[in-house]
């Protein structure tokens, strides 16, 4: 797979990354786990070239960072560039809609403190490469949070640190007080918001931009042709996007896509991440998937060269039905 680098000094790593939230965590929860063919699937993504590895304390919550964990183990921790969060808790497991997990913010210098010694004992590793705030805590000032995360770095027990969902003017505070060296958002041909500013402050700044959900939930790849698609229990079942009449106009987007991929001779996931890839030098999208077939799919997008008329076709794809949440 061909690499780029995690922001202007971040070490070397694949163009495309894998995110394991859904090897454990809000995707098709009622499907027993395959704890086996996730391990298969991180290992796999490394022989791939797929090197950066993205998971969070409150996937699960924990059980994320013990499965990644136990893929690393045994040698492969050294071929990954690996990336945890925090300042994310689960409340209450059931309390939300339809028995959803309710999520607070805590960025409180000491649960980020305490909390990196646990991730590091559930990953298996002495440090990661990336520990991330998923989300800025209102309640607490970014600066005291990112100070806490400034020691972990000088603690050796965090190579990097990076944000998640921010703003400028927040990537800003926290470069005030210690490199940033990458900012973790929703990026895909149906959400953009962030190029509008926050991408661009990146690019500018030499830091590394990881685009999660850059398939749109697998909307993008064509996996879905209405509501009744959708696993039980699956959290898409409660966002707007996924609603049928939202769908069924959205499915015109996945269309447009699928055109490209035809002309390209690729998948309509390689596509729409080839484009996430095209936004920026540092910008390495990292993709879910807990299924072999995917992730070569996935994969295979490294090598996707799109024209610039194929580029300037997405470029004016519309914007999607519903909000994003």
């Amino acid at each position: 797979m061909r690499t780029t680098t995690l922001g202007s000094k971040g070490p070397e790593l694949g163009v495309i990354g894998l995110g394991c939230m859904g090897m454990t965590f809000s995707y098709d929860m009622k499907t027993p786990r395959d704890d086996a063919t996730s391990i298969s699937v991180i290992r796999q993504a490394l022989d791939l070239g797929a090197t950066l590895i993205d998971t969070a304390d409150v996937y699960g919550p924990y059980s994320n960072e013990e499965l990644v964990g136990r893929a690393l183990a045994g040698g492969h921790r050294q071929r990954a560039v690996l990336a945890t969060k925090v300042g994310l808790v689960v409340s209450d497991p059931i309390g939300g809609p339809d028995n959803s997990p309710v999520i607070v913010n805590n960025g409180r210098p000491e649960h980020v403190r305490k909390s990196i010694d646990e991730s590091l004992r559930r990953l298996g590793t002495g440090h990661v490469d990336l520990y991330q705030l998923h989300r800025v805590d209102p309640q607490v000032p970014l600066e005291e949070t990112w100070g806490a995360m400034a020691e972990v770095v000088a603690a050796g027990k965090a190579r990097h640190i990076g944000l998640s969902e921010v703003t400028v003017e927040q990537i800003k505070r926290a470069h005030a007080v210690h490199p940033v060296t990458s900012v973790q958002s929703e990026l895909s041909l149906w959400t953009r918001d962030v190029l509008t500013e926050v991408l661009p402050h990146c690019e500018e700044q030499g830091i590394a931009f990881l685009p999660f959900s850059p398939l749109g939930r697998g909307f993008l790849a064509g996996r879905f042709s209405s509501f009744d698609d959708l696993p039980e229990d699956d959290f898409r079942r409660r966002q707007p996007r996924f609603q049928q009449d939202a769908l069924r106009a959205n499915l015109a987007i996945v269309g447009r896509v699928r055109e490209v991929a035809e002309r390209a001779g690729a998948t309509p996931a390689q596509v729409a991440l080839a484009w996430v890839v095209a936004q920026g030098r540092h910008v390495i999208p990292i993709p879910g998937t807990k299924t072999p077939k995917y992730l070569l799919d996935n994969a295979g997008a490294a090598d996707v060269e799109l024209s610039a008329a194929d580029l300037a076709e997405l470029d004016a794809l519309p914007a999607p039905e519903g909000a994003r949440y």
